[in-house]
């Protein structure tokens, strides 16, 4: 059995229709055996009780363990205890700790500014009882002042008390490599598992990629283009682009993958099956 961790991301549905469809992504997707699926926070944790709800849906019908986010932008130190409390008490062992992003029209930003003094918090008020997983940046935040300061921001939240962590998704393998190569020069030593986006919607991931600072590589670029409205054509280059970057990067001594299914099973399932991963 591989010692690699695999996991799948989704967000909180909103309607019925998108409940149902949700259910349905993960039915198809628990047989493939992740280690876990993580759940999204929204925006200055606009979808805060579904973020648990859904968490603990999955991890109740499939047996896998559900792993909600928690973001601090927004919030002030009771309502994050509080939330931290929540999660305890129902059980919960692992969770994702983002900085978050603001809400649309919000002005406060809360008590905390960093992920850091978020991880800092979670160790404070709840010990060693969390596994905390936290975000990197292969190609560095858009918002940081220079890849070094980004590398320092992400080295305090390892030393805050990071188990593990994420990255954004990318499709330069290199850039990864490389981050690598810098975290270990710092003396970060925690897992850092790979984030990948699947190609499914050509005009959804340029927006995506504008608002994170993830790089679309000019070859991929002028395939979709090519590919227009063609959305089979899209989806069977996705595939097969993601799959050639998840082999290189395991081959590379990735220790594991994180897919960001947008709720959809598809792409994430034909990745898997390509890659031949063990079925746990």
């Amino acid at each position: 059995m591989s010692a690699n961790k695999y996991s799948f991301e989704f967000f909180p549905p909103r309607t019925e229709d998108a409940t149902a469809r949700l259910r349905n992504t993960w039915t198809r997707l628990a047989p493939l055996g992740p280690d876990f699926f993580s759940v999204t926070y929204g925006a200055g944790g606009g979808t805060r009780e579904k973020t648990l709800e859904t968490a603990l849906a999955i991890q109740q019908g499939t047996g896998i363990e559900g792993v909600p986010h928690i973001s601090c932008t927004g919030a002030d130190i009771a309502e994050l205890e509080a939330i931290l409390a929540r999660y305890r008490s129902a059980g919960v062992r692992h969770v994702v700790a983002l900085r978050g992003d603001m809400p649309s029209g919000s002005m406060s930003r809360g008590s905390l500014q960093h992920a850091s003094e978020l991880v800092e918090l979670i160790r404070r008020a709840t010990g060693d009882w969390f596994h905390i997983e936290v975000a990197c940046y292969p190609e560095f935040h858009p918002q940081a002042k220079s890849a070094g300061a980004d590398l320092a921001n992400f080295r305090r939240k390892v030393d805050a008390g990071a188990n593990s962590a994420l990255t954004q998704y990318f499709y330069n393998p290199d850039a990864y490599f490389r981050f690598l190569d810098s975290c270990a020069g710092l003396g970060i030593r925690i897992p850092i598992v790979p984030g990948v986006m699947p190609i499914i919607n050509s005009t959804q991931l340029i927006r995506f990629s504008e608002a994170c600072g993830a790089e679309i590589p000019r070859w991929i670029m002028k395939r979709l283009q090519e590919f227009g409205d063609d959305a089979e054509s899209i989806r069977v280059f996705g595939v097969d682009v993601t799959t050639a970057l998840c082999e290189r990067l395991l081959a590379g001594g990735a220790p594991g993958l994180h897919l960001y299914t947008m709720n959809r099973f598809e792409a994430a399932e034909r990745i898997w099956s390509n890659l031949a991963l063990p079925r746990r």
